[in-house]
């Protein structure tokens, strides 16, 4: 008699559909089997999320292992402190642009960083901190520098490519009588914050003002559409003893007079002096077609236009060359003196921007260097592009930019940085080294010796190995200390018994570089 499915039968298909014995059997099996599987499922849930919680919390451990260890460098990336007062403002922006690009977090404090990049000079406020950095870390200034950005200082130094200038009021009596000697002579006179620059006949100068100094001007500058312009020049210093200094040749500053110069009038500062509010290169007629349409920069569509007026532009940037070859070369003594209180002068690197005028015979003045130069594209936003370019170049130059990309700056291994400069790339003039070198004894007391593997010190072979990374990193920057030199002239020997004996043995590295790969010439 078959078995009719009711209300609460576990059998109920269809209602009142009978079903076998079998068949029952068959469905308690597949309920069985599915409530099996369920249980088990939930099992291997449970197993997988307690696994997952343990595997987590090794890994936290771990990590807060080596938090303890390393500090704050257990960032997944290396840290610049981009640091200045009021950063709201966004001056520092094209700043801390670049080095997010470059892969690095940015800190808030000085806890812990790899870069720190200060708009303020940082050796007052910070002085504890600077005496103590950690080998890898790098700072933006170099202690002293202040000696080729302090206005007054640079005037009155007497270097070649500066306007003569007179400290105020000590050498009163040698501008009056200088004056004297050049009747038609202007003067401006300046200070270290250069506001307030105008043009004044000598009895109206407050000739007695502390911290001034009054300087001749420049009075038949090379006009554009009859603009009168200054050139900002981006300079770096990478080391200080030996001395090392590139231009960044990407491209450079011009500021434009927003007045014509003609008809000159000394009470109408806009007509020679640049303001805030400048003409920039895109604005002046004769090179807007240059930058605009054709798409050069800066400098190159001043090079055009003064090719199209039969001149050479290089009579301009030799002379730049120098002057500030003329400046670092003046100053170094007073730089090695402040970077002696401090553990490594390797720590430290520095970006200035040289100012200059040119005149209607292309000579070169240089006006002033500034530290922490303004890379605000807040007011003319078409110079991003030329900031962010400095920056980014800067910072691959001296080796922050990297590469090789790592949570710190500091090598993990030897290898690690092996891999980028060993040995065998620094050594230079292999014959000679193995001809008159071989006297491990006495080798090392001959100059011609120095640069031979074995006689080179520890403290050598690094700043060697620094030298090397630099020109592979260099990019649009161009060396101009030491010299650049020309393979096919002889050696001049006399130029170099004008250098410290490390800058001569730089020279030399350099000049042997030159022989093998021509590269390293320049």
């Amino acid at each position: 008699m078959g078995i009719t499915a009711g209300s609460g039968s576990m059998g109920a298909g269809m209602a009142g559909t009978p079903i076998s014995r079998r068949q029952m059997r068959f469905l308690v099996a597949v309920v069985s089997v599915l409530m099996f599987g369920t249980i088990l499922t939930a099992l291997n849930v449970y197993e997988l999320h307690n696994l997952t919680r343990e595997h987590r919390s090794r890994d936290r451990a771990h990590g807060e292992a080596v938090a303890e260890a390393r500090g704050m460098s257990h960032y997944a990336r290396p840290v610049a402190w981009v640091r200045g007062s009021n950063k709201g403002s966004g001056y520092l922006t094209h700043v801390t642009n670049v080095f997010t690009r470059l892969g690095y977090d940015l800190a808030d404090d000085g806890e812990d960083w790899d870069v720190l990049w200060s708009h303020n000079y940082p050796f007052k406020e910070l002085k504890q901190m600077m005496t103590h950095l950690k080998p890898h870390q790098r700072v933006n200034h170099f202690p002293g520098s202040g000696f080729i950005t302090n206005k007054v200082n640079l005037a009155v130094s007497g270097l070649p490519h500066i306007p003569k200038a007179f400290r105020m009021p000590a050498e009163k009596s040698q501008l009056l009588e200088y004056a004297k000697k050049n009747p038609s002579m202007m003067f401006v006179q300046k200070s270290n914050n250069h506001r307030g620059i105008k043009i004044e006949k000598l009895i109206a100068l407050d000739l007695g003002a502390e911290g001034s100094f009054v300087q001749e001007f420049v009075h038949n500058p090379l006009l554009v559409d009859g603009h009168k312009f200054d050139i900002g020049v981006y300079t770096i210093i990478t080391s200080i003893q030996p001395l090392r200094v590139y231009l960044y040749e990407g491209d450079v500053l011009f500021r434009f007079c927003s007045e014509k110069y003609h008809p000159f009038d000394p009470e109408i500062r806009d007509k020679y002096v640049v303001g805030d509010d400048y003409l920039p290169t895109w604005k002046v007629p004769s090179l807007k077609q240059y930058y605009k349409d054709f798409g050069f920069g800066m400098r190159r569509s001043f090079d055009a236009w003064l090719r199209a007026q039969d001149k050479n532009p290089e009579m301009v940037w030799n002379s730049v060359r120098d002057a500030i070859r003329n400046v670092c070369y003046g100053k170094e003594a007073a730089l090695m003196e402040a970077t002696s209180h401090y553990p490594s002068s390797s720590n430290f690197f520095e970006m200035m921007r040289f100012d200059f005028v040119v005149d209607d015979q292309l000579k070169v003045h240089l006006m002033e260097a500034n530290m922490s130069p303004n890379l605000s594209s807040a007011h003319f936003k078409e110079n991003r592009l030329l900031y962010e370019q400095v920056i980014y170049n800067l910072l691959s130059l001296v080796g922050v930019g990297r590469a090789v990309h790592s949570s710190s700056l500091a090598s993990h291994s030897s290898d690690e940085y092996e891999m980028q400069v060993a040995p065998k790339d620094i050594m230079v003039f292999p014959d000679h080294c193995m001809t008159n070198c071989q006297d491990s004894t006495s080798a090392c007391s001959k100059v011609e010796c120095q640069l031979c593997f074995p006689c080179l010190s520890k403290e050598q072979l690094a700043d060697l190995s620094r030298a090397y990374l630099e020109h592979q990193q260099r990019g649009a920057c161009r060396r101009i200390v030491p010299e650049p030199i020309n393979p096919d002239h002889a050696h001049d020997a006399a130029n170099m018994t004008l250098l410290t004996p490390e800058n001569t043995l730089l020279t030399e590295w350099f000049r042997g570089q030159c022989l093998n790969d021509k590269v390293f010439c320049l």
